[in-house]
């Protein structure tokens, strides 16, 4: 009983810091337009807590509405990287290597492609705008969502080695 107890202390107390980690990850990187680790955070966190992923995730959520005041615009937040949390759960938990170092940055690019295309649904029920308005606003958007693919890509490589690490040094607490 006393083992598991330290053991959910132990996981509150990672999972807090690991979604603290998004929150200052994407703090540090906002000069950039749309260029951050969170993507990258999200599927390692994925590999290596599988299901439990979730709770760092939406401890970013919540702190990133915290910081920046749950406005409409946090709203999309609740489920954008959801859908990354779920793609990558798709995957297989064992990928070779060699495919591994290319499958999990271009996993991470084609979040960013889409994050505007995922944010949009939201948006055009917020703001009341039809099919082709939403359109027009996810074509806009396009220019930020390629930036956005472009630092996804490169915080992708970064995907395998830190989870191999990240595994190793959870070892046997998983």
């Amino acid at each position: 009983m006393k083992n598991r107890t330290h053991n959910r202390l132990r996981d509150l107390i990672v999972f807090a810091m690991l979604g603290a980690l998004m929150l200052i990850g994407k703090i540090i990187f906002e000069p950039l337009p749309n260029v951050h680790p969170l993507a990258a955070l999200v599927i390692i966190y994925t590999l290596v807590y599988r299901s439990r992923a979730l709770i760092p995730i939406y401890v970013y959520v919540f702190l990133q509405g915290l910081i920046s005041g749950f406005n409409l615009w946090w709203m999309p937040y609740t489920y954008i990287w959801t859908v990354l949390w779920g793609l990558t759960m798709l995957l297989p938990k064992k990928i070779p290597t060699g495919i591994a170092i290319f499958t999990y940055p271009i996993l991470c690019a084609f979040h960013g492609i889409l994050f505007g295309v995922l944010y949009a649904p939201a948006q055009a029920i917020i703001f009341g705008l039809d099919f082709s308005a939403m359109i027009k606003w996810i074509i806009a958007g396009l220019p930020f969502d390629l930036l956005h693919a472009g630092g996804n890509l490169a915080a992708g490589f970064l995907v395998l080695p830190i989870s191999r690490a990240l595994k190793r040094l959870e070892g046997d607490t998983l």
